[in-house]
């Protein structure tokens, strides 16, 4: 289901779907199916030719399973846990047909996701009041248009949201922030160029508080000009908004680009390090057939991943659903 659909909509356990509903899920499904199409057709087209005529599954099959997963950057250390565990069905359960494979791949990628937290849940906690997102990311990833669909979205669902520009250190980061509150509906917290970043997010949470707000989301800078610089940067920012809001943030969002495979692993790394990263969101999938990094990066770092970019359009920011997307690469 489209992450849109999830605010105060999803439906209860055992509860009859409307006609709009099965055609929006059929939508949803739809548009997953095209933004991941370049990864699917990477690693279908390689497990396809890894069992034809194979009545077996044998090593030839699982190194091709394997070359398959680690040409769609799926990581080197997370496609071996995935060829461990699909070993020891195949020693338990004695499968024989493709078919069958393709199912408990799909099974043991899915229970790797669940693993890292990426169960069925709610995205945000928003008992909390306000509740407060801090995003991170280097520049270029698609952090600050993340932030704009991300607010869209919770407008739409009937949150009051108010922005926090708080990467200072480029015009164009703040415009942009700007504009998409603009096209988003919601207030924007900015200051002069080169304010301090801990300032603005301070000013931000004030005015969330003041006014009633449900979320705040804060930007910060996309700079990993050196690891200790950003750290007390991020730290900074923390306390401030600490001294408003005891227990913010209540999520820090780390924004990855898809699209650079393995580079995402170097950035996820260095965000780890600096700060307390409690979910991902995975952008530009739908131009790259590198969509495995979603689960190599979940797996390697212990880290949910709460939403994935499939598109230029508002509603193709998405919830992560894991088993909808596992299905979609495999199926």
């Amino acid at each position: 289901m489209a992450f849109w659909g999830i605010f105060g909509s999803r439906k209860k356990e055992g509860e009859a779907l409307s006609e709009e509903d099965i055609r929006q899920e059929k939508e949803s499904r739809e548009k997953l199916d095209a933004g991941l199409q370049k990864t699917r057709s990477s690693i279908f087209d390689k497990l396809a030719h890894a069992v034809a005529g194979k009545d077996i599954v044998d090593d030839d099959v699982l190194d091709s399973i394997e070359e398959a997963l680690i040409t769609s950057d799926v990581g080197v250390e997370t496609t071996q846990n995935i060829i461990e565990r699909l070993e020891e069905r195949v020693a338990r359960d004695k499968y024989l047909n493709a078919a069958e494979l393709n199912d408990i791949l799909c099974e043991e990628i899915e229970a790797l996701l669940d693993a890292n937290g990426c169960a069925d849940a709610e995205p945000f906690d928003f008992s909390k009041k306000p509740y407060v997102i801090m995003v991170v990311g280097v520049n270029g990833v698609g952090k600050t248009t993340t932030i704009g669909k991300l607010a869209a979205q919770l407008k739409g669902a009937g949150k009051k949201v108010i922005l926090g520009a708080a990467d200072t250190f480029r015009a164009a980061a703040v415009d942009q922030l700007v504009i998409w509150a603009e096209r988003a509906g919601v207030d924007i917290v900015k200051q002069e160029m080169g304010s301090d970043p801990a300032s603005v997010a301070y000013d931000t949470v004030s005015s969330a508080v003041a006014k009633g707000a449900d979320v705040v989301i804060i930007d910060t800078a996309g700079r990993l000009h050196n690891k200790v610089g950003l750290m007390n940067e991020l730290t900074k920012i923390r306390n401030v908004m600490r001294k408003v809001v005891p227990d913010a943030p209540h999520e820090v969002l780390l924004v990855i680009d898809g699209s650079t495979g393995q580079n995402g692993f170097l950035q996820a790394r260095e965000f780890v390090k600096a700060t307390d990263v409690t979910a991902l969101a995975v952008t530009k999938l739908d131009g790259s057939a590198k969509g495995g990094v979603v689960i190599g990066i979940s797996d390697q770092f212990k880290i949910p991943v709460k939403f994935i970019g499939v598109g230029e359009k508002i509603e193709d920011l998405r919830y992560f659903d894991r088993h909808e997307f596992v299905r979609s690469l495999f199926k």
